[in-house]
């Protein structure tokens, strides 16, 4: 499988800290990769590398063959991103934020339109599509950045905690949604949620200190537990970490 996603020893300091220590890895097209670690292992720090929101101390990230340093708007084009918190406009309502991302995008008239009602239709957003974003729950707050991330059909994700503040109901639809697009996208998903990971991952990555712990399968993690546990595997290797 050719890699879609490659991180080149990919490297982070703040000051003295290292944050992201020499983070090699790949993704192909079809993968969904559960990134999992403890808070502050650099999950975050790494996607925002990868998706050229923080330039790297050292190493580099290479989307769809284009360089993440040499070639940033390609490799933004490529991506759909949606960051820990998902900033948005809070005056704008939904359907204006998403109009106005569509725009940026480089969507004009019938075919922004298009791509705004498609990526509601997807992320379940119609009865709050005219509500100030301000005005909206955290949850639905989190379906908008979701659509962002989502109108202009790139082929990788960058889903940074998706799930995050979405009600039982709104998880499982989210985790059908990416079931459905994996197929055909390169999916990275950072997540504290381990039954997320079995819900919706093909792989499954622990890092802490900035360091891959275990890589592989959740059916391969769980196999290195006595019990058959992925929550098991995170609490053994993290705790030795």
């Amino acid at each position: 499988m050719s890699a879609v996603i490659e991180t080149v020893e990919l490297t982070k300091t703040f000051g003295t800290k290292t944050v992201v220590d020499n983070l090699s890895f790949q993704v192909g097209r079809g993968e969904v990769l559960g990134f999992l670690g403890p808070n502050g292992a650099g999950k975050s720090t790494t996607m925002k590398m990868i998706t050229g929101f923080l330039t790297p101390s050292s190493g580099t990230a290479i989307v769809e063959g284009f360089d993440v340093a040499r070639d940033p708007i390609a490799v933004k084009t490529a991506i759909g991103y949606l960051p820990e918190g998902a900033p948005a406009y809070p005056d704008m309502t939904a359907r204006g934020f998403l109009g106005f991302v569509a725009g940026i995008r480089g969507f004009d008239g019938a075919e922004r339109r298009k791509r705004v009602d498609a990526a509601m239709a997807m992320t379940e957003l119609a009865e709050v599509a005219e509500q100030p974003i301000d005005t909206l729950s955290k949850g639905f707050k989190r379906r908008v950045g979701l659509a962002q991330a989502l109108l202009h059909n790139p082929p990788v994700l960058i889903l940074d905690e998706p799930t995050d503040g979405l009600d039982p109901n709104q998880k499982f639809g989210v985790r059908k949604l990416i079931t459905e697009m994996a197929a055909e996208k390169s999916i990275i998903i950072s997540t504290h949620i381990l039954e997320e990971v079995d819900a919706v991952c093909s792989r499954a990555m622990i890092i802490a200190g900035g360091k891959i712990l275990v890589d592989g399968t959740p059916t391969e993690l769980a196999a290195r537990s006595c019990k058959g546990s992925l929550d098991e595997v995170f609490r053994e290797v993290t705790g030795n970490a």
